[in-house]
């Protein structure tokens, strides 16, 4: 059998190992169109590489997937983070799991995944060919022919497609997908940090809160988490899952918002209020600059003083009821205007691509062309950060891998 995979990412190794695996005698080519395969995979988790998440509940894993989550749920039962970290630890790569649940090699270094792969390639003899953008892909007396970008390469016919292109940033860029008429969703930004350019708070750069809420006014969605802020806004976990969630909702606003933050993640006012009110009992005569409610970082406690426009030397026992009122709102609705967004640490992640109406999610074969198979972020499913975009990848690449065996 003659199995082409069409990408040298991620998904595009995964699922060429794991079809060589299932099929022995199969002849298998990676085709990636760049000079160069596995560069998401060397700048992803800031060149450490996430590879996973530490996440063993399968329902508790679906929830990381804004887009994708419910179908993968019976997929995650074939191959999931447990799977996951038992074959790269088999296969020469250990992996340490950390307080926040992502899990990384010991290294520290995504090389070592990269040479992994590499590694597996050629004791398997898979064959990889670089420079082969694929320009179409059509039905041939009960096969598919791919004809290429550049003519390096002629047409050629395999009885086996894996499409594993990875997420495109242009619809246009999944048109050959559509001809053969799968269901494109529109792809849109996932996953980035938000733009401050007119708000002042970009000055306290590197202050981090542990455990913040963000809404995103005129909407239902929300997250929280640590939350930091940059020179350009804000960043951190709090700020990735709301983008992530709200991909499609920010992208039609054109990324022209306004965040609510409550940097003390407690949504019962009069808690607030017994908690200042302690405050003024226990430390009556000490100036508000040197004592922090719920621990707020120095640097943002001066900066909402000065933002509520309430001296940082009163002292706690002058507060009257109007200015606890004030420090009230801007510890639980502090608000601010989002023009932008930045893509996270060079992570390119998109939502939409391939729908999974087209796609049956247990086999990862394409519902129009029998002999074609889907696997990774070419498909519309994209998570949170923390492992679980590439987890998507291991687990649809296992799995299009049996080529429709169960």
């Amino acid at each position: 059998m003659n199995i082409a995979i069409i990408g040298g990412g991620a998904a595009g190794f995964f699922s060429a190992i794991a079809a060589k695996e299932n099929y022995p005698e199969s002849e298998i080519t990676i085709f990636e169109k760049s000079q160069k395969v596995l560069s998401k995979v060397k700048i992803s988790g800031g060149g450490r590489c996430n590879v996973t998440n530490g996440c063993t509940s399968i329902s508790e894993l679906c929830k990381a997937y804004p887009r994708g989550g419910k179908n993968l749920k019976k997929a995650f039962h074939i191959f999931n983070t447990k799977h996951a970290m038992q074959w790269f630890e088999s296969r020469g790569v250990p992996l340490v799991i950390q307080d926040d649940n992502c899990v990384f090699p010991k290294s520290q270094d995504s090389q070592s995944i990269i040479d992994c792969f590499l590694r597996e390639a050629k004791n398997l003899n898979i064959k990889i060919k670089l420079g082969a953008g694929i320009q179409n892909i059509e039905e041939f007396n009960n096969q598919l022919k791919l004809s290429f970008l550049k003519d390096d390469y002629n047409t050629q016919t395999f009885d086996k497609v894996i499409v594993a292109t990875g997420g495109s940033p242009k619809k246009e860029g999944l048109e050959w997908l559509k001809k053969l008429n799968h269901k494109i969703e529109k792809p849109v930004p996932s996953l980035f940090t938000f733009n401050m350019p007119t708000e002042p708070i970009t000055k306290l750069m590197g202050v981090v809160v542990e455990n913040a809420l963000v809404n995103i006014q005129g909407t239902k969605l929300n997250a929280t988490g640590p939350l930091l802020i940059t020179h350009w806004g804000m960043s951190g976990p709090a700020i990735l899952k709301t983008s992530s969630f709200g991909a499609r909702i920010l992208n039609e606003k054109n990324y022209n918002i306004k965040i609510q933050i409550n940097w003390v993640n407690q949504k019962n006012n009069d808690l607030v209020l017994e908690l200042l009110q302690n405050i003024i009992e226990e430390h009556a005569k000490k100036k508000l600059a040197n004592i922090r409610p719920y621990f707020i970082p120095d640097r943002l406690w001066l900066f909402l003083l000065n933002k509520s426009n309430i001296p940082e030397d009163k002292k706690w026992n002058e507060l009257g009821k109007k200015t606890l009122n004030k420090l009230i709102n801007i510890l639980t609705n502090d608000v601010y205007e989002v023009k932008g967004k930045t893509t996270f640490k060079e992570e390119f992640v998109t939502c939409g691509g391939v729908s999974l109406q087209s796609v049956n999610m247990k086999t990862m074969q394409s519902k129009i062309c029998e002999n074609l198979y889907f696997a990774g972020e070419v498909l519309d499913i994209d998570a949170i950060t923390g492992g679980y975009n590439l987890q998507a990848a291991w687990t649809t690449g296992f799995i299009a891998g049996k080529l429709g065996r169960n």
